[in-house]
């Protein structure tokens, strides 16, 4: 089986179709997903906003996002499909497991570095360790 990898799919719904409409082609498209083997992790209404530029007269879209786990496979089935829908103005799906790999790589070497650093006297740090261990020179009778 082939490793699974994150995507996150943003689509923008045309802003004259109604509620029951947005949720039924939602629907719709998670059950794609799932048919090819995927799963969706997040499925986010990022509510209606102002378009950058017009998009077939339109200046405003209902914006929606998908976090999917899966192989790729459904992503371009999910992509042929919002390609035909009328009521999808614009799609864009980018590949996120590698980035979020990298980010806590590099967030376990910062917190390596940190702990290795030596608290410096009179740093927020130095206060807390002091304060924790019963140090402070405060009122002592």
């Amino acid at each position: 089986m082939a490793e699974k990898r994150v995507y996150e799919v943003v689509f923008i719904v045309d802003p004259a179709a109604g509620d029951e409409d947005i949720t039924r082609l939602t629907d719709n498209l998670q059950h794609i997903i799932t048919e090819q083997g995927g799963a969706v992790t997040k499925n986010e209404s990022m509510g209606r906003r102002r378009l950058a530029y017009s998009i077939g007269r339109n200046t405003e879209g209902i914006f929606q996002l998908f976090e999917i786990e899966g192989s790729g496979r459904e992503i371009a089935e999910l992509e042929r499909r919002m390609r035909v829908n009328d009521q999808v103005l614009r799609y864009l799906t980018v590949r996120v497991d590698e980035d979020r790999r990298r980010a806590e790589k590099f967030a376990a070497k910062r917190a390596r570095r940190a702990s290795k650093r030596p608290v410096k006297p009179g740093s927020v740090a130095a206060a807390a360790a002091t304060t924790a261990t019963g140090e402070a020179g405060g009122d002592e009778a």
